[in-house]
């Protein structure tokens, strides 16, 4: 429990309150969670954090596997589970596909974070 609400981050009103593991705006209705606040300083800084399915933090160049078989359009055979995957991009990509590579066999492709792990 909070002693002291943060402000609100819509309309600045200084008499939030907590409810549950959310903290409420009366005024405008805004909810949210207080640590997102933190999280947003960070990205607007340029840090973004990507992690893999065990939660492993993964950064440009890391070498990452499969860790479930993947569906390939236009492909008969996908990526089977265990595929190394080296020198990976991290992006912002549409969907949540964050990591940009090159996989031997298929070319280049975008890949989920949750559906790798750090090698």
């Amino acid at each position: 429990m909070l002693e002291n609400p943060p402000p609100c981050p819509k309309c600045s009103c200084e008499y939030t309150y907590e409810m549950n593991a959310l903290v409420v705006c009366p005024e405008c209705g805004h909810e949210w969670v207080p640590a997102e606040s933190g999280a947003e300083a960070g990205d607007a800084a340029g840090e973004r954090v990507v992690k893999d399915s065990v939660g492993n933090v993964l950064q440009d160049g890391d070498t990452v596997v499969v860790v479930k078989a993947l569906k390939v359009k236009g492909s008969p055979s996908g990526i089977k589970a265990g595929t190394k995957v080296r020198g990976i991009r991290l992006v912002d990509g549409v969907d949540g596909h964050d990591i940009d590579c090159k996989i031997d066999g298929f070319g280049a492709m975008q890949l989920k974070s949750g559906v790798v792990k750090k090698a």
